[in-house]
């Protein structure tokens, strides 16, 4: 195999890398955009249940019990590292906008690192054109060549 086809193939594996890795960075902005979503409906059931609502409380696997809400105001909010507090009302949506905040931060974050990958791989992809035209041009004059010397 010639040095230009060497160098094409390990430029088409590094392409598939920042594929990949595009691939891997835009599946985590979904997933926080998931826990955003999450967040978005916490925050309205906070602001529009009373004492007293009938809610539905997932229990895992898809399956719910019915509950009734004693008090709206002792609302148990995770902080991460594992730790939660109870909150009222007020501070509880308070956290969860922190939490929206930082998400929002790191999805900015996550998608400038998309954007610069996407940019590697052009400039990637066009060294790889320009390689493929020299080397079907050094063909063709071989070609030609070995007509020449024919004749």
């Amino acid at each position: 195999m010639g040095g230009g086809q060497q160098q094409l193939q390990q430029l088409s594996q590094e392409l598939q890398e920042l594929d990949e890795e595009i691939e891997v960075l835009e599946e985590e902005i979904a997933d926080y955009r998931e826990e955003q979503s999450d967040i978005d409906d916490a925050i309205e059931a906070i602001e529009t249940l009373d004492t007293g609502a009938t809610v539905q409380v997932p229990l895992g696997g898809g399956a719910y019990v019915r509950a009734e809400v004693q008090d709206i105001d002792e609302i148990i909010v995770s902080l991460g590292g594992n730790y939660s507090a109870e909150q009222n009302e007020e501070d509880a949506i308070d956290v969860l906008r922190r939490k929206q905040e930082a998400l929002d931060d790191r999805i900015e974050e996550t998608e400038e690192e998309v954007d610069e990958l996407e940019s590697e791989s052009q400039e990637l992809e066009q060294q790889a054109q320009q390689m493929q035209q020299q080397m079907q041009q050094q063909q063709m004059q071989q070609m030609q060549q070995g007509q020449d010397d024919g004749e």
